[in-house]
């Protein structure tokens, strides 16, 4: 039997650790002949190293970072876990895969009452880095999301690179768009949701959330790992 080690951020907000906890309740439900335990990269423990360490005594075990795009941390915190231990694997993390979109594009649609306006349009609010990789991630998601929904959708980011979600916010605004809406490509409220929420649109989608999608995600990442 194979572990599934759900490797998050970490966060101080009370509200966005039982969100957390929330998806991976819910993968448990959906697999519960399935071992699911909960590691951390930053903030919160125990951390990914510890964790891996201690499920591999008994069993083979899959990571799956439940982070939106590659980077830092899965590059360096989990692989560094991982690549210690021969019978541990790292799946893909979560952002670009297709049902990640549909949420988005669900959380939009209850954000502004189920209705679309002429002038609309979207910007898909990401935490950020410098990674291409993860630029490349994002970009794929909003062309997804784009797909979704009958508003032009750019991007801006809370940190490390340009443009920065207000300066997006503003483009938009200056191109001509009446409703700014940002959607928020975050997994909980926290740091990063607080930023989107504090960047000047008009309406801000809730986070991604404890959505049944969402495990729905973790789970395929975790079999295709």
């Amino acid at each position: 039997m194979t572990t599934l080690i759900a490797c998050s951020h970490g966060t101080d907000s009370a509200e966005g650790r039982r969100t957390v906890e929330d998806i991976v309740d819910l993968v448990r439900a959906r697999i519960p002949q399935t071992r699911v335990v909960q590691a951390f990269v930053d903030v919160q423990e125990p951390d990914i190293a510890t964790v891996v360490d201690q499920e591999v005594v008994n069993d083979d075990a899959v990571v799956v970072p439940l982070l939106l795009s590659v980077g830092f941390h899965t590059a360096v915190d989990i692989a560094g876990a991982v690549k210690r231990h021969a019978g541990v694997r790292q799946s893909d993390p979560l952002g670009t895969h297709p049902l990640i979109a549909q949420i988005l594009a669900t959380r939009l649609r209850a954000s502004i009452g189920g209705t679309w306006l002429d002038g609309d349009a979207v910007v898909l609010a990401a935490a950020g880095s410098s990674n291409p990789a993860a630029v490349a991630d994002v970009e794929a998601a909003a062309t997804r999301l784009a797909a979704l929904i009958p508003a032009p959708v750019t991007i801006g980011y809370a940190s490390a690179i340009e443009p920065r979600i207000p300066q997006a916010v503003q483009a938009a605004r200056d191109a001509g768009a009446r409703r700014v809406i940002a959607a928020s490509h975050v997994l909980a409220p926290g740091y990063f949701a607080g930023l989107v929420q504090a960047a000047g649109a008009d309406v801000v989608s809730a986070p991604l959330g404890a959505d049944p999608r969402m495990a729905d995600v973790i789970i395929d990442r975790f079999r295709s790992a």
